[in-house]
């Protein structure tokens, strides 16, 4: 019979309020956190709590669009893990976690995705973007990069 270890992964959605982390077992939710804090003050002790807890083999990210700073914090932190630890950093599309529903990018301008293409649109009613942390990743459509995708300049 062979020796099946389980395989954990973490999915952070850091780019909008609340903060969310996810731990998986075999790509089930096993464990969540849900955090008002900034990224800049919870990020890097939940990461700490969870590496010294489970042998992670990747930390999932959404890599955006929305809040540049903390796509950019959760980026580096990420990416020091990988070269560190050896814990592979990858993205998906901040998209996959909320239905496709409009983000918000800045006043009135949201981020929308239209087929394959990420526009700005401005929509003068606010929208209620909800992200949510899936009960399984088996189907999160990763991305090839796992850098921070831009979609507007840093204004």
């Amino acid at each position: 019979m062979p020796n099946h270890l389980p395989k954990y992964e973490l999915l952070v959605i850091s780019i909008s309020a609340p903060f969310l982390i996810g731990v998986y077992r075999d790509k089930t939710l096993i464990e969540s956190v849900s955090s008002e804090k900034k990224t800049s003050e919870i990020l890097l002790p939940l990461l700490h709590t969870y590496m010294e807890r489970y042998d992670l083999s990747s930390i999932i990210y959404t890599r955006g669009p929305g809040s540049y700073m903390a796509i950019k914090l959760t980026y580096i932190m990420l990416k020091t893990i990988e070269i560190t630890r050896g814990i592979r950093c990858l993205g998906c599309s901040a998209f996959a976690l909320n239905n496709g529903a409009p983000i918000k990018a800045m006043g009135n301008l949201y981020f929308t995705k239209e087929k394959e293409t990420i526009i700005t649109k401005k929509i003068e009613q606010p929208v209620d973007t909800t992200f949510t942390l899936p009960q399984s990743i088996h189907d999160l459509p990763l991305d090839e990069e796992s850098t921070p995708e831009y979609v507007i300049p840093a204004v």
